[in-house]
């Protein structure tokens, strides 16, 4: 795999990221806090079940690659319950992931990150950039499910394709 490629991915998949988690929460916000925690049988029961668990799991990977585990007892533990306490940690988790993988040169990516998974513990060994690109597609997977979900309430979020993602600066 060629780095220098795959760190302008990465760059340009933290650009998607804050700009797609801004936009879902802005569309989320006027929902009524209890409708957003309703169960509609999501893979995190709810809207805030899911927008908490990108948040999980993007912190759980953060930890992995700074060297700082971020340690949670499942994938469903609730960080924040206040919607305005996820947003702004939200917000915080986004501009971290953009201020790591700005500070990454090509060839770190190349490097092997060794870490132990939260389901069925065992411990994994890769190369760097392939738990990075699983990051950023976990990402979009499930806000693939938060835009379903919002459309199922009558609130359109917009165009959410990696090429509507405003250039830097």
């Amino acid at each position: 795999m060629n780095m220098e490629g795959f760190a302008e991915y990465a760059r340009t998949m933290a650009r998607y990221n804050a700009w797609m988690n801004a936009r879902l929460y802005d569309c989320c916000a006027g929902i009524p806090d209890a409708e957003r925690k309703r169960d509609v049988g999501a893979f995190f029961k709810s809207i805030h079940g899911t927008l908490n668990h990108l948040l999980v799991g993007d912190r759980i990977w953060m930890g992995r690659f700074t060297g700082q585990p971020f340690v949670v007892k499942s994938l469903a533990t609730e960080l924040h319950a206040d919607f305005d306490d996820l947003r702004r940690e939200r917000a915080a988790t986004d501009t971290a992931i953009g201020s790591w993988v700005a500070a990454r040169q090509p060839g770190d990516f190349a490097g092997t990150l060794t870490y132990t998974t939260i389901v069925n513990p065992r411990t994994m060994s890769q190369p760097l950039w392939l738990p990075v690109a699983h990051m950023f597609n976990h990402q979009t997977h499930h806000r693939g499910q938060l835009t379903t979900l919002l459309m199922q309430r009558g609130i359109d979020p917009g165009v959410t394709d990696l090429l509507a993602v405003p250039p830097p600066g």
